[in-house]
């Protein structure tokens, strides 16, 4: 264990002693003995010293005995986990900064010359509680806890160990001083789980969620407003620095794809995990700027009875924000999708899932709500510790089950509050507690100025059964609408307007993840759609280039050129019946046909019947039709 602490140290030199100086002993003397008979007791410290052994400059890699290169073993790999994670862009950007708050110079208190600082003016630490108290932030970034939890590195930052360390609420398995048999055969102060006091987080993973247009919420409410019944999506984003707050991390939704699902009005069904999630997250980190899932949303919207068009006001501090069975829901997908991080010793710590619910304003208008739950929260869904109850602002603490199969530890669970008096006062939470204390508020907004990365909103959203249809028909229509066929793969001034008007209309999200469901696209030709569909400069006439040059493009123009309606060769009308010709008597094309006759001269005289005044073309003297004498 010493060992695993210390960089390059030679075991041979490697001595220890209860002093800082003298009484040194090597360590590979004291093979087999126990602690207790070294005279060594729990608070006791340890003076360890080694030497560092020599770094060969390219020591070969280790190969086996049948030439084979030589594998790490698991305990190799899991000694130093988190040195080979890799995270996500926004961290190795935050990792590169050192975040301090700059300040200005003071006037009042400042009283050195312009190139020299003082406390007044010298930047502030990402942390500091007087800048988050004076800007109304509730929780420190990840970033921000971070700083304040390490200490100054020197730039030999791996000879240090990561800061965090993932919660459990589990009893460990095997127990640690292997006294007793495995729970919940027995159990002991060294492996069951400490008590439990539920607290504000101090940080939060994610400080802000920002929609990239309001247009991809108004086509998410259109289900909604056609039916009545509550839907869900997933929302698919990336995560950026949020300059709003020290060290911050915003997660930028661009669209919000649809799951299979069951609307009801005042709730809705859907499965967990979903059939189509691994094609949508290839699909999504194909795109130019590359996407994942980012957390989801769902409505709660409930119209008034006196006036419909206003949504009922549910979501309030005298009722709830977040209800417990939504929190707990919120707790399974934030455990299903760790961040993976370098300052944790599993490689993973917490989640950047967010939930986003639409419900309604006290004007009975409709906005979002952004929430995380806290690491408490998804560590006591872990460990299978609550479960939600009748009322939304109410989380119950289960009972402890001992039984073989669905063994269940317990620990007392607390949590503090002010009473009528101002005091603080800690109270047990068994057997419930109020949501509240595992939420963690997240703000929300929409850029000033909107720059979707997917220009559409217009194709057919996924999984709207009988409200919108997806039909590869449709596709093929638009296409041949646009002339997709017809244009060159070289640009021109001719069909720069057409590759433009194309080049948009491909950029949808849900036209991009029908299209992989057909079949007429392989995998790797769909990452060429994905990028052409997401790229920031739809007007650069080369931009379509990559796709017309795929295999798929050029079968999907093939199959609109088949099923596209053939243009008329003529404006003459057709001579052949059709259901409205049935419906007109005969004797109107006999007239027609006397009357194109008489136009081309081939004709005799016409004359018109003084008492009904058909035309008759033929040489008698009465009418054909009325049998009267056409001289009078």
């Amino acid at each position: 264990m010493i060992l695993e602490t210390t960089e390059n140290a030679d075991p041979s030199t490697l001595t220890i002693s209860n002093q800082p100086r003298g009484n040194e002993t090597r360590a590979s003397t004291l093979k087999g003995q126990s602690l207790q008979g070294l005279g060594l007791k729990h608070g006791d410290l340890i003076f360890v010293s080694y030497k560092s052994q020599a770094v060969p400059s390219a020591p070969p890699p280790p190969v086996a005995e049948n030439g084979a290169p030589h594998l790490p073993t698991s305990a190799e790999q899991s000694r130093r986990l988190w040195e080979s994670v890799k995270e996500d862009p926004v961290d190795e950007y935050w990792r590169s900064k050192d975040g301090k708050i700059p300040r200005g110079r003071d006037s009042r208190f400042c009283k050195h010359g312009a190139n020299a600082m003082c406390d007044y003016c010298m930047p502030l630490e990402p942390y500091d509680a007087g800048y988050h108290a004076e800007h109304n932030i509730k929780h420190l970034s990840y970033h921000a806890y971070l700083k304040k939890l390490q200490p100054k590195m020197s730039s030999s930052t791996s000879s240090h160990l990561p800061p965090l360390e993932p919660q459990s609420y589990k009893v460990k398995v095997p127990c640690p001083s292997g006294g007793h048999p495995n729970w919940p055969a027995g159990i002991c102060t060294a492996c069951q789980p400490s008590a439990i006091t539920l607290q504000s987080q101090a940080f939060r993973m994610v400080d802000h969620l920002e929609i990239a247009s309001t247009d991809i919420i108004e086509r998410f409410l259109h289900a909604w407003r056609q039916t009545g019944l509550q839907r869900f999506g997933w929302l698919i984003g990336r995560y950026e620095p949020y300059p709003e707050v020290p060290m911050g991390v915003k997660a930028v939704v661009e669209a919000i794809h649809e799951p299979p699902q069951e609307g009801e009005l005042d709730g809705l069904s859907l499965g967990i995990p979903w059939e189509d999630e691994p094609r949508i997250k290839e699909l999504a980190k194909s795109a130019a700027a590359p996407l994942t899932i980012v957390g989801y949303i769902f409505t709660d919207l409930e119209p008034t009875p006196e006036d419909r068009t206003k949504v009922a006001y549910k979501r309030h501090p005298q009722s709830f924000y977040l209800s417990s069975l939504e929190s707990i829901f919120a707790a399974h997908v934030q455990n299903a999708n760790p961040t993976l991080s370098r300052s944790s010793s599993t490689g993973t710590f917490a989640s950047r899932m967010v939930t986003a619910v639409l419900t309604g304003t006290e004007d009975g208008g409709v906005d979002i709500s952004a929430y995380q739950v806290s690491e408490q929260a998804c560590a006591m869904v872990d460990a299978d510790m609550i479960e939600a109850s009748v009322d939304p602002g109410i989380v119950r603490v289960k009972e402890e089950d001992r039984s073989e199969d669905n063994a269940r530890y317990i620990p007392d669970v607390f949590f503090r509050y002010k009473n009528e008096y101002g005091l603080e006062v800690k109270k047990s939470a068994k057997p419930c507690f109020p949501v509240e204390y595992l939420l963690v508020n997240v703000t929300h907004g929409f850029p000033q100025t909107p720059a979707p990365l997917f220009r559409s909103n217009k194709f057919r959203i996924e999984n709207r059964p009988g409200l919108e249809d997806q039909h590869i028909e449709s596709v093929l229509q638009d296409l041949a609408r646009l002339r997709a066929p017809e244009l060159a793969e070289n640009p021109n001034g001719g069909d720069f307007q057409q590759r433009v008007e194309l080049a948009k209309w491909l950029s949808d999200w849900h036209l991009v993840a029908f299209l992989g469901t057909t079949q007429l696209i392989n995998p790797e030709d769909m990452k060429v759609l994905a990028r052409v569909a997401s790229s920031p400069d739809l007007e650069d006439p080369s931009i379509l280039d990559p796709l017309f040059r795929t295999e798929s493009w050029q079968t999907l123009m093939t199959f609109t050129r088949e099923t596209a309606p053939r243009r008329p060769t003529t404006s003459a009308p057709s001579t052949g019946p059709s259901a409205m010709d049935e419906d007109i008597p005969q004797d109107v094309f006999d007239q027609i046909a006397r009357e194109q006759e008489s136009a081309t001269g081939s004709g005799g005289n016409i004359r018109i019947c003084p008492h009904c005044t058909f035309e008759n073309s033929h040489g008698g003297t009465d009418c054909e039709v009325c049998g009267l004498p056409l001289d009078g």
